[in-house]
């Protein structure tokens, strides 16, 4: 036998003696005692059903802020923290698999309500025509990059619970007084002490949101489950949303970054969904067919206006590029402005049969026109720019009722076939992917519903009724309309997550405490699993869909009646800093190795994260073992468990807690 200084090996002649049987029982019975032994070093001889003692792995925080230090524990029945720092390496490959810890600082001050792709500075590099400017610009290098915690304001508490929150916010959490100021006789917002109040008012609803949507609901059907999914454009602060929950429906509101400023930030301290966006060139992110009804009162968006490829004539004059005309051709004809790029894109997220609504300029100007500034004339042009451009999309209208007036996508586009043949303009979009919608640029075309057999059938299938539609087979995996997705992996990936969520609900305390957490992010959202499990706690959940995955399942997720976005995880995230009290992060960092800079991803979900927030990463070990070594210098406490089936699977819970900290703690 021969012994080296760094390996040793055994060396058995083939002349030595075949060990007798007493040998062999010995040996077995050191391995079998070995491997026991491992797994109960790594938690555990079994995976606990949901509930059970045996996975009492929990995450404890202070309630309070004056306690800054939320941990992650774990109870005495799991067999003690899991360390895989040592283990799943080969040899001479440490610093690789577990690297050196760095801390990161904080931001300076002027960083606390830093939005990367929607930074101040950044946009005003970009043209001012049609808003571009305030559309996405993200850093475009690494010089650009924070690499730095964004930290919260000075005093900065936990929010209201759900549903005390729809009413009421902490002044030092968004400290802006801006909207309380110029919103002040529209019942937006006021200060109350150490705190804000939404009183549910509104430029076009003066009695409230409440009535305003009794109102609404006197046209439409908002009761009986046929309506779920809505999109509120220049949402201010959300309050249409907000009153719109108590009724089951879903609304996803977005405004841009303007000098309204934080209306997106307070809607989301609401605990009311909400993003920054804007519409102006690009598509928004949303797929074909995603909402039952879109809104928009008083959001200032000229809807008549921004064709392309229009020839108009002032006197000897001829303009080219219709987009190039400024926002303030408001006053111009009807019959040179019934173009409506913007109706077009709302016709193509709204689901066949879904409802347009609006109220506001120019919807009873006989009534209002002195009070908002403009003539009769421009006004009735507008109005009549407007229904021209409905007109064009075969959208029919349902009632105009005082300040209200709503229209109806067709159900199928049978009879708007035929009439291209009178009506030339738009046309049917003939080339793009209808769901394509990151940086996409908005066309000014019709996009086509998928052919019906029947005048009477619902292009693309018909949608069940909510609550029933939030399990049924969505009609796009029905159909096979999504490669490789069949009903039974729809139905599979369904009990998945529902046994998936009770096991989180199982290892981490505060997940059964109602009010802890009230706005998720499923930042891998697939099918929308994960959200459709907690369906009936007092929380939403923003669902993502990468970009770089597979991006067809965004529709399924709509069709199910939830609502989310896609979302490139390289870049920000078009949201404010501490947004989310719990981000849930399926196989992230495996679909983006290779891509960008893990540290990059982690630092944008601390930047969205609030203070005593929840991160659960599931993914490969070796993965965690890396991204922990980050999160340790994040302020993070984060602690690797076992996965839901047991000790044997190398898929493994990364559990994390932001710590609490502010501007001006020592930690800085």
């Amino acid at each position: 036998m021969a012994m080296g200084a760094s390996a040793a090996k055994l060396h058995i002649s083939s002349a030595a003696r075949r060990p007798s049987m007493v040998h062999l029982v010995a040996v077995a019975a050191l391995c079998s005692l070995s491997y026991l032994l491992g797994i109960w070093h790594h938690g555990g001889f079994s995976a606990a059903p949901a509930g059970g003692a045996g996975a009492a792995v929990s995450i404890a925080t202070a309630v309070s802020c004056a306690s800054p230090t939320p941990t992650v524990s774990v109870s005495s029945t799991a067999g003690g923290p899991l360390d895989f720092a040592a283990h799943h390496t080969a040899e001479g490959m440490e610093a690789e698999a577990a690297p050196r810890r760095r801390a990161y600082d904080a931001c300076p001050a002027k960083y606390s309500e830093y939005t990367p792709c929607e930074d101040v500075d950044r946009s005003l590099r970009f043209p001012r025509d049609r808003l571009v400017y305030r559309e996405r610009h993200c850093p475009s290098s690494d010089a650009e990059r924070l690499r730095c915690l964004v930290p919260a304001p000075k005093g900065y508490r936990n929010p209201f619970a759900w549903p005390a929150s729809r009413d009421v916010a902490w002044f030092a959490n968004v400290p802006h007084k801006e909207l309380t100021v110029e919103k002040a006789v529209q019942n937006w917002i006021r200060v109350d002490g150490d705190k804000f109040r939404f009183p549910g008012g509104g430029t076009m609803f003066p009695r409230g949101a409440g009535a305003y949507i009794d109102d609404i609901g006197k046209i439409i059907p908002l009761h009986d489950g046929s309506i779920r999914t809505a999109l509120d454009t220049g949402c201010g602060v959300a309050s249409w949303g907000a009153y719109l929950l108590s009724r089951n429906i879903l609304a996803m509101s977005f405004a841009p970054r303007d000098s309204h400023e934080a209306q997106v930030q307070f809607a989301l301290e609401r605990g009311v969904p909400a993003m920054i966006g804007v519409l102006a060139s690009n598509r928004l992110t949303y797929p074909a067919r995603s909402f039952d009804m879109a809104h928009c009162s008083r959001c200032l968006i000229p809807w008549q206006l921004y064709g392309t490829g229009i020839v108009i004539a002032f006197g000897s004059a001829r303009v080219q590029n219709f987009q190039l005309i400024s926002h303030h051709l408001s006053s111009y004809p009807s019959h040179i402005l019934a173009d409506g790029l913007y109706l077009i894109e709302v016709d193509r997220i709204l689901r066949p049969g879904g409802y347009w609504i609006l109220s506001g300029p120019p919807i009873n100007w006989k009534k209002h026109w002195k009070g908002w500034a403009r003539t009769r004339d421009d006004l009735n042009e507008e109005q009549q720019a407007i229904e021209k451009v409905a007109k064009s999309l075969c959208w029919k209208k349902v009632k105009e009722e005082g300040d209200i007036a709503v229209w109806q996508k067709p159900t199928n586009h049978v009879h708007c076939k035929v009439s291209r043949k009178v009506i030339k303009s738009p046309p049917f979009c003939s080339s793009q992917n209808p769901d394509a919608a990151w940086y996409n640029k908005m066309e000014a075309c019709i996009t086509p519903l998928p052919e019906v057999s029947d005048i009477t059938e619902v292009a693309g299938g018909e949608l069940k009724k909510w609550p029933e539609r939030l399990t049924a087979v969505p009609p796009r995996i029905a159909s096979g309309s999504i490669e490789g997705v069949t009903e039974e992996m729809f139905v599979e990936d369904t009990e998945l997550w529902k046994y998936r969520v009770g096991h989180y609900k199982s290892v981490i305390a505060q997940f059964g405490q109602k009010g802890r957490y009230r706005n998720l992010l499923d930042m891998n959202a697939k099918f929308g699993g994960f959200a459709a499990a907690l369906v009936d706690d007092p929380v939403w959940v923003m669902n993502m869909v990468p970009t770089v995955g597979n991006s067809t399942t965004l529709g399924v997720i709509y069709e199910r009646g939830l609502i989310g976005s896609y979302q490139d995880w390289c870049e920000g995230m078009s949201t404010y800093p501490r947004t989310y009290d719990l981000i849930h992060a399926d196989s992230v960092f495996t679909l983006y190795n290779g891509r960008c800079e893990m540290e990059d991803i982690l630092l944008e979900m601390d930047r969205i994260l609030r203070p005593e927030g929840t991160v659960i990463i599931r993914d490969d070990v070796d993965l965690l073992v890396k991204i922990k070594s980050i999160a340790d210098g994040m302020r993070w406490n984060s602690q690797i468990v076992d996965h839901e089936d047991g000790p044997l699977v190398r898929e493994k819970l990364l559990l994390v807690v932001k710590t609490y900290w502010t501007l001006g703690d020592n930690k800085q």
